[in-house]
């Protein structure tokens, strides 16, 4: 049997540009009542691009939740509706100026599940060509590559820490050693 709780009531607290906030009651599968504190969001989409030397594109960006940069693949949120593939290729473009011939859907990933809703979709690109940078106004990146192998290394030694990136890492590298990108 699946487990499953059913929303009772919502209320949003909060409404901004990026999240909406909602506190649910919900009807647990044994009958009884809890509360719910849920963080929506559109959801996004990030690219992993490889190029012919076996490197990948990663950025440089400070996040301020957390006070310090991160290492990340190059990613971005989803407007309303948006196709998660579009969304990829767009960031790939804008952060990393890049444009791909080559893409493979890796899957999605689910990096808060306890509150959030938010589903990342990520993608592998390769057989890149350069383009130009064009970031949004608020948004201020450093792109450079680095060594797939390199990459995983960094993140088992816990230097790359963003869950999206992580991912993204592990799959292609997993995908590279099969032989099926």
């Amino acid at each position: 049997m699946a487990h499953f709780e059913k929303q009772l009531s919502s209320e949003e607290i909060f409404a901004g540009r990026v999240i909406r906030v909602t506190v649910d009651k919900v009807e647990l599968e044994n009958g009884r009542t809890s509360t719910r504190e849920v963080v929506h969001h559109h959801g996004g989409a990030g690219v992993i691009a490889l190029n012919d030397r076996d490197e990948i594109t990663l950025v440089r960006q400070f996040r301020y939740a957390l006070g310090k940069e991160l290492i990340e693949i190059p990613a971005g949120k989803l407007e309303p509706g948006e196709d998660p593939f579009d969304s990829a290729q767009r960031e790939l473009g804008e952060e990393a100026g890049l444009t791909a011939r080559t893409y493979r859907k890796l899957g999605e990933t689910i990096p808060t599940c306890g509150y959030d809703s938010e589903i990342i979709y990520l993608y592998a690109a390769k057989d890149l060509d350069a383009t130009k940078q064009h970031l949004d106004p608020d948004e201020f990146v450093s792109v450079f590559t680095m060594p797939l192998s390199e990459a995983v290394d960094k993140v088992l030694a816990g230097e790359i820490t963003d869950g999206k990136t992580i991912n993204a890492i592990l799959m292609l590298h997993t995908l590279r050693e099969r032989g099926e990108f």
